[in-house]
């Protein structure tokens, strides 16, 4: 990596930091905020929750062909824009209307940025810094979201609508923070419209392209199954499992969360030095298995009715497990999208890795609190269980499809160092040999 790339991505991983912080002081309180502050009810309160997902599926179809026609760092700074405008107008808003109208812009906004740094990572990174990079974005984001959620819970009041303008309006600021940091980025390398774009210069011969790429469209699918059953479930069918089944407190649900955010934290950069030399597939195989345990550990404290502090530590550790996941996934499946992706589409591989995910974001919710709902929770736990397991089946399977580049970088560039040092050295001998042989005055 150039020091020019370096400086690059330093700028890009302080902006995206500083969002996350202004993202957790609101998070936690939308819910609250909407059905109770601005008295427009739980009805509303979802449809709000539900607008973020659709203002991203109605937008993120599109945005990675822009991002490799006109770059990233335009794309990133619009976003910016567009979320600091609908968080801003979250804060101030006090009908259903202006409340929706807002949330669609901030939904919008975020879904923009996401493939936006995604593509400006990638290009401020190389195949064997790439992993390190993407661990440190994720480790950032999670730090910033946990600060800020604590800071923010001083702060609000939900007798008093003001404390909530206030949360708004920093989330607001550190989204306007995050575009000029990024205005301020130079790239190393220049986006070029020729080269960005198919030949036939349209929109659907990008996705052709991604679809008939197999080994991108089974991480695609393992994609959606991973997030389906892991942040899909958080606040929804997990939640509704820990309070209704293990019964346990909304303070101590509370802990088992920040536990999870403590798992990513504490463990981020001792899990890269284990997975970065290993392979890809066989890692996300192994969070696979994880997450079985996460599960069997989850519907283990539901059917513990003696002892409520084993339960709780049971779920407490379910949390902490998912998160250790999650420090996994992060050095692994971004930059394989990455290293999957043709050049001239880039943003478009990232644009429909971050589709998929907002799917299963929108599907998980859903399918969880419809189950939690009808009090399916045995049938439930089943599904996640084998949800896990169809993740270390999917990866092993997606493993046979990569090439070693793909699913080990970093060994793969020592493999290509050692052999061009033993092919140089094999040419100085065959040199020396040549020289040695040679006629005197010739």
């Amino acid at each position: 990596m150039t020091t020019a790339m370096g400086a690059a991505l330093r700028r890009i991983q302080l902006g995206n930091a500083l969002s996350a912080f202004g993202n957790g002081f609101t998070v936690p309180y939308l819910f609250i905020y909407v059905s109770q502050v601005r008295n427009l009810g739980a009805t509303t309160a979802g449809v709000v929750l539900a607008t973020f997902a659709v203002a991203a599926l109605l937008v993120l179809p599109f945005v990675g062909r822009t991002i490799d026609r006109r770059g990233p760092l335009p794309i990133a700074v619009a976003g910016t824009v567009s979320a600091a405008i609908g968080s801003m107008g979250l804060g101030l808003a006090d009908t259903q209307s202006l409340v929706i109208a807002a949330a669609a812009a901030l939904g919008a906004g975020i879904a923009v940025i996401q493939p936006a740094l995604a593509t400006m990572i990638v290009w401020c990174s190389t195949t064997t810094t790439r992993s390190r990079s993407f661990a440190m974005q994720f480790f950032l984001n999670n730090l910033g979201l946990g600060v800020g959620g604590l800071l923010g819970g001083q702060i609000v009041d939900t007798s008093d609508p003001s404390s909530f303008v206030r949360l708004f309006a920093i989330e607001s600021a550190m989204f306007l923070v995050l575009g000029a940091t990024v205005a301020t980025v130079r790239l190393p390398k220049a986006p070029r419209v020729e080269d960005a774009i198919p030949a036939d210069g349209s929109a659907k011969s990008g996705w052709r392209t991604l679809l008939s790429d197999r080994a991108m469209v089974q991480l695609l699918v393992l994609g959606f199954v991973m997030f389906f059953a892991c942040y899909g479930q958080f606040e929804s069918g997990l939640a509704a499992y820990a309070v209704e089944v293990t019964e346990i407190s909304p303070s101590t649900l509370g802990i088992a969360l920040a536990a999870n955010t403590a798992a990513i934290v504490l463990t981020q950069f001792v899990v890269l030095r284990l997975v970065e030399r290993r392979r890809r597939s066989r890692v996300v195989a192994l969070v696979g298995l994880i997450w079985t345990v996460a599960w069997i550990a989850a519907g283990v404290s539901g059917l513990i009715s003696g002892s409520h502090a084993v339960a709780a530590t049971l779920l407490i550790s379910t949390f902490s497990l998912f998160g250790i996941g999650e420090s996994m996934l992060s050095p692994t499946m971004a930059p394989l999208v990455a290293d999957l992706a043709p050049a001239r589409l880039v943003g478009q591989y990232n644009s429909a890795f971050a589709l998929v995910k907002q799917l299963a974001l929108a599907a998980g919710p859903a399918a969880g609190g419809m189950m939690a709902g009808a009090g399916l929770y045995a049938p439930y736990i089943v599904l996640l269980v084998l949800c896990s397991l169809g993740i270390s089946v999917l990866a092993l399977r997606l493993g046979r499809r990569l090439t070693p580049a793909q699913d080990n970088p970093l060994r793969a560039a020592e493999e290509r160092r050692a052999g061009a040092v033993a092919a140089g050295a094999e040419a100085a001998v065959t040199a020396d040999d040549a020289g040695r042989r040679m006629p005197v005055g010739v």
